[in-house]
């Protein structure tokens, strides 16, 4: 199954932390995110990856091909650079159109470390999203999914309920059937917006609720838990 990675963003709101490399290869003690990102999906079994780029796309390039030398025939690592942004789902879209993908895919945030889910989700039966348990919906929105894990609904966020309301969040990471994509034509549109809500409301998505960690490094404060973290973690990655 390919894995679609969305790589492509402008990382606003980290570069008070990270501001002169693109969001996926932020620093993490001295080594790329996405240095830690590809060797974490490998050790849960991915063998095959498309990185989806725009912004800072040649910077990327250059690492992704010195990865691939390294890792060498059969880890298979491709890429696309979008002339222009074309937002989580008109990114996936362009992919799937560009190379005639069939079946399932799975799709994943660059920015989002997750301790695993891959296999969980890729054994799950249909669609599927990644759902983990957080203290904070407030950042992310909330999920509410029924009594066999079908989503019913997407709760928006709001910054304004603080860190008193917990639930469980979209962690990022998705499984897909391409055929949701085939009727898009190559435009800028939202996955997490227009695609997953539309699923949702017909009982098409069902939550796979991963244990374990999950960070977004998306803002600064979130960069700097995700280094310390990830220090006195490693050993166990």
């Amino acid at each position: 199954m390919e894995m679609l990675i969305l790589a492509g963003g402008f990382g606003t709101r980290l570069k008070a932390a990270v501001h002169d490399v693109p969001k996926p290869m932020a620093s993490i003690n001295g080594t790329p995110l996405l240095n830690l990102q590809i060797d974490h999906w490998i050790r849960q079994g991915q063998r095959s990856f498309v990185f989806l780029l725009h912004h800072q796309a040649d910077l990327i390039i250059d690492f992704l091909v010195a990865k691939s030398k390294k890792l060498g025939e059969y880890i298979n690592i491709t890429w696309i650079v979008e002339e222009t942004p074309l937002g989580t789902g008109g990114s996936v879209s362009h992919a799937i159109h560009k190379n005639n993908l069939t079946g399932d895919v799975l799709i994943a945030n660059a920015d989002t470390w997750l301790t695993g889910g891959l296999d969980q989700l890729s054994r799950s039966k249909g669609a599927a999203i990644a759902v983990i348990q957080s203290s904070d919906t407030s950042r992310y929105g909330s999920i509410v999914m029924d009594k066999n894990y079908f989503l019913i609904k997407f709760v928006e966020k709001n910054v304004n309920l603080g860190n008193e309301n917990s639930g469980l969040i979209n962690a990022g990471l998705y499984k897909l059937p391409t055929s949701i994509f085939h009727s898009e034509k190559t435009k800028e549109f939202s996955l997490e917006t227009e695609i997953l809500p539309q699923m949702s409301s017909k009982k098409l998505l069902k939550a796979e609720v991963l244990n374990g960690i999950f960070f977004d490094i998306g803002v600064p404060e979130d960069y700097y838990k995700f280094c310390e973290w990830y220090q006195i973690n490693e050993k166990n990655e």
